[in-house]
């Protein structure tokens, strides 16, 4: 076996934050990089050309200027602009149709939606994985949008045949009130669950991959890389709320005006249209390479790792730390990755020694990059986990702030907004705020951070949690005016009647307060997910965004049930009461308010102690700066 040593700067070993005096007097383990001809295939694989885009046959591409950019990422769009159509467009009007057609109560109705939420979100790791293991992010969408699209034919045929829905006679308002109108029969219920969750499950493969393949679309070597990244996620999220802002208004309207197996149907409708542009665009796609099952490749490192727990690295067996020799790494689709100092115990599993012999087994020896993949990947977590709070309140003000406009005086003049409309108004902020990101926000912020692009996607984050817990404190304050109010006017049993004088449209600064945060908040996180991944695991990367968002949506049903057990007296009324004047909403608000400062700080402590991949070559290390 031919060994050499690879001279490994100074530089690899720190971050652009810096590394504390005690990793500095300690003996650097980046010394000991060593390179090997013998384990090219170890992994089964082999390995590819970096981060090479290829044809969907796999094939490398002739000439990338007929591919990708701007042109193949707007097939990518419209994807997802209607898979958030259907997102949210179920998201709201499925509690209404629960609770009038399936006469369904608010609070199974609200959890039911809530879990639907949750699954569609923290499913996508599963995509994820399947996307970077042995998929690719193409076939991946493929297979799980035509799923969504059946998922969402179900629910059209659901609430358009009477045989799936309870029979509707003799159920007006206080029939409603009183849970005097004929339940849905569990077949039934069966059913509309099955489908809801086929659905949910359907997003899996769509959420955490969209974004990272319409950011395959540009050339990691162009100058204007940075930038095209940075107004690639702002343009994804714009079609995100162009989504919401149609499912909050058409959908709406269709639903009034037609009923509900109409406005599902306009749902499916868009989605089978979306498909037909999505693989419309097939010639124009970039692809990468799948790098083989990236669970598997956690297992080795952890496995070999522990094997490995008692050896020392000044052992007279120690031979080095392990890696392939040349430039390109034994992952496919993947460049090498510096060694770091931290995490020192799964250094372990490249502890390269001389019992390990010719052909050493990946579960007993892992190479360097294999190490520092699963180190990037804990790296990772504390971030995306800080913004669990704010997909947690964003769920409860899909619900309760439905609730809430039920009460209140929805008319603009002659004009009567359904009740159902109100969350379009986040949609529209974001709209907004993303339309004057670059020629507002960007310019006064460089002159304070220095930063060219205005906001470090950290900071961007931290800008979002920050302007949450103002959205959901300003809730709580309205919330408790408005409680007082109804009980005041004679309206305190009156839950489903509208108070002529006092308006929903102070609701519109908490909505309008929670869109400026998501934008901030959930945009940099996509792009901070997407540029700190590993090469082979930017689906997985992406999927911590939504696992996050999916873990919001079950906290949120947790600590309502919580909520609902601690707070309820002897007349069976909580904080969450079915009738949300006898309840105390506000509280739950002030709840959030403090856990949500709480996370703020955690997130504050977490992005001050994270440490950014170390770079090796000189484009990555002026990528990096910015």
């Amino acid at each position: 076996m031919v060994v050499s040593e690879i001279k490994s700067p100074l530089s690899f070993s720190g971050t652009p934050g810096g590394c504390s005096s005690a990793s500095v007097h300690r003996k650097e383990l980046s010394v000991f990089f060593i390179e090997s001809d013998n384990r090219r295939l170890a992994l089964g694989r082999g390995y590819t050309g970096g981060t090479t885009p290829v044809n969907i046959h796999g094939k490398p591409i002739a000439n990338l200027s007929k591919t990708g950019g701007w042109i193949a990422a707007f097939f990518i769009f419209g994807n997802e602009m209607a898979e958030r159509m259907a997102y949210f467009g179920l998201s709201v009007n499925m509690v209404a149709f629960m609770f009038y057609v399936m006469h369904r109560p608010f609070e199974s109705s609200s959890n039911a939606v809530n879990n639907f939420l949750g699954i569609s979100q923290a499913s996508s790791v599963l995509g994820g994985f399947l996307a970077d293991a042995y998929l690719g992010r193409y076939w991946t969408i493929a297979i799980f949008t035509t799923m969504y699209l059946l998922g969402l034919i179900g629910i059209t045929l659901g609430a358009s045949l009477k045989m799936f829905v309870p029979d509707q006679g003799n159920c007006d308002q206080l029939s409603l009130l009183l849970g005097n109108c004929q339940p849905a029969k569990s077949w039934q219920m069966l059913y509309l669950y099955t489908v809801l969750y086929i659905t949910g499950f359907g997003a899996a493969g769509i959420r955490p991959c969209v974004s990272s393949f319409g950011a395959d679309q540009f050339d990691e070597k162009s100058k204007d890389y940075k930038t095209h990244l940075d107004r690639f996620f702002n343009f994804f999220y714009l079609s995100v709320t162009l989504g919401a802002i149609i499912a909050f208004t058409l959908v709406v309207y269709v639903q009034m005006e037609h009923g509900w197996g109409m406005a599902f149907g306009t749902l499916a409708i868009a989605m089978a249209i979306s498909n037909a542009l999505f693989f419309a665009g097939t010639p124009l796609y970039r692809h990468r390479l799948p790098g083989g099952s990236p669970l598997t490749r956690v297992a080795q490192v952890l496995v070999a790792a522990f094997r490995k727990r008692n050896a020392a690295f000044t052992s007279s067996e120690f031979i080095g730390l392990y890696e392939v020799s040349g430039l390109k790494s034994a992952i496919n689709g993947s460049r090498k990755i510096p060694h770091t100092e931290d995490f020192r115990w799964l250094d372990k599993a490249a502890l390269q020694l001389k019992e390990d012999g010719l052909e050493p087994s990946p579960w007993k020896l892992c190479t360097v990059t294999q190490v520092e993949e699963v180190k990037i990947l804990i790296r990772l977590i504390p971030i995306p986990a800080c913004t669990i709070m704010l997909s947690l309140v964003l769920t409860e003000y899909l619900t309760l702030s439905v609730q809430q406009a039920y009460t209140l005086n929805t008319h603009i003049q002659h004009l009567k907004l359904p009740v159902t409309c109100m969350p379009v108004f986040p949609g529209l902020s974001i709209f907004l705020i993303l339309s004057l990101y670059y020629s507002v926000f960007v310019p006064i912020t460089r002159r304070i951070t220095g930063n060219p692009h205005g906001a470090s996607q950290l900071q961007r984050v931290g800008i979002g949690l920050a302007v949450s817990i103002i959205s959901v404190a300003w809730a709580g304050l309205f919330e408790n005016y408005r409680r007082h109010y109804a009980i005041q006017h004679g309206f305190k049993f009156n839950f489903l009647t509208q108070m002529p004088d006092l308006t929903a449209y102070w609701l519109l600064i908490q909505y309008c307060l929670i869109g400026i945060a998501e934008v901030f908040c959930i945009v940099g996180l996509l792009e901070f997910l997407y540029e700190e991944a590993p090469d082979a695991m930017k689906s997985i990367g992406s999927a911590y965004a939504a696992l996050a968002g999916g873990l919001g949506c079950f906290a949120a049903t947790i600590l309502n049930n919580i909520v609902k057990a601690a707070t309820r007296n002897s007349d069976g009324n909580s904080w969450l009461s079915q009738n949300i004047n006898t309840g105390k909403f506000d509280c739950l608000y002030w709840l959030l308010t403090l856990l949500s400062l709480l996370n703020f700080c955690v997130f504050l402590w977490s992005a001050h102690r994270y440490k950014y991949r170390a770079v090796d070559t000189e484009d990555d290390k002026s990528r990096a700066s910015l």
